[in-house]
Parts: structure tokens; sequence; C-alpha cells
């Protein structure tokens, strides 16, 4: 495969992982489905990765870009087995609205997975290419790194709403910030 080839593939990732972000946004937003604690570190965990494949569009290709992405996605794929093991027991309830039968938490375990096997193959398939620094995104790839840039800030703003400064409520069920009845206890700053 060719190195401008294994680019493009690794703006894809940016742009479905940017895609995923969004999608959980839009539920927020739209369906009023305020994320979890764990839920937010999954959310972390697609930005890291989705940070991992965005340098290797921006800087070209690495090992260590790679190895962003790896580690990323197994934090996010342990954080999301955290939160499918609180719910498989029955009787103990579920967080947020299923999705093709799924509850997001498990489709964010499963596409994890996805991601490390993709970059195991894009490892496989760009062992043998020397890096070339000179290569630069075209506008495309810098447009889908933009867009991620924005759909990131835009999940930080939503998530400083729903938290504000202070630890997220374990079942949110307000922004706090928005809301005149719960705004955050701050004595403990001072």
């Amino acid at each position: 495969m060719s190195s401008s080839l294994l680019r493009s593939l690794n703006a894809l990732g940016v742009l479905g992982i940017a895609v995923i972000l969004a999608t959980g946004l839009a539920l927020q937003v739209i369906d009023d489905e305020l994320p979890c604690p764990l839920c937010l570190l999954q959310r972390v965990g697609f930005t890291l990765v989705m940070f991992g494949f965005m340098l290797n569009v921006m800087q070209g290709l690495r090992a260590r870009h790679y190895g962003i992405v790896v580690f990323a996605a197994l934090f996010g794929a342990a954080v999301a087995l955290r939160q499918i093991s609180l719910h498989v027991v029955p009787g103990t309830g579920t967080y947020g609205s299923p999705i093709l039968g799924l509850h997001l938490y498990t489709w964010a375990f499963l596409l994890f997975a996805a991601v490390l096997l993709a970059v195991g193959v894009l490892m496989i398939a760009s062992r043998d290419h020397p890096v070339d620094d000179r290569a630069v995104a075209s506008g495309a790839q810098r447009a889908v790194c933009w867009f991620a840039i924005a759909v990131t800030a835009a999940n930080v703003i939503a998530t400083f709403l729903e938290c504000g400064p202070t630890v997220c409520a374990d079942n949110p069920v307000d922004y706090i910030l928005l809301s005149q009845n719960d705004l955050p206890d701050l004595t403990y700053f001072s």
C-alpha cells in the first residue's frame, strides 16, 4: 500500500471517530441523554484515538502515532468493559437508550476493538514504507482534521456545561451550569 493511501485511510479514521463523537453529542443534545462519567471517559478514549490518527495525517506515518491509537483504544475498551460489567447482572438496570439493540457503552467496546483490528492491519501494511516528511496532507484531509477539532471542542464545552468545574454526577439529569437550582458548591475551593 502506498503511503498516500495509508495517509488517506488514517484521515478516514479521523473522520469516523469524529462522526462517532458527533453522534454521541447529538444524542446528548437532541434526546437529552446526558453522559455519565464512564461515558465521558469513553469519549476521551475516542478523542485520543482520533488524535493518533490525526498525527499520522498531519505529520506522516509513524509507529509511535499508532502506539497512541492502540493505548487510547485499550483505555477506552477497558472503560467500556467496566460499564458493561456494571449492567450485565439482571436487575441492575442500564444506562441510556439502546441503539439497534445495544447500549452506547457496548457499541463503544465493539468500536474500540475494531480500531485495534484496523490499526493492526494499517501497521502491517505500512511496515515497509519509509517515512516521507515532505508529504503534506491534502486539503480534504486538513478539512477532516479541522472538523474533528470542532467536534472535540463542542464535546469539551458540553461536558463543562454538564459538570461545571466539579466532579461530574454519577447519574446526571441536567446541565449543572445551565440550571439555576443546581449550581455547584464551590466552597471547598476557598
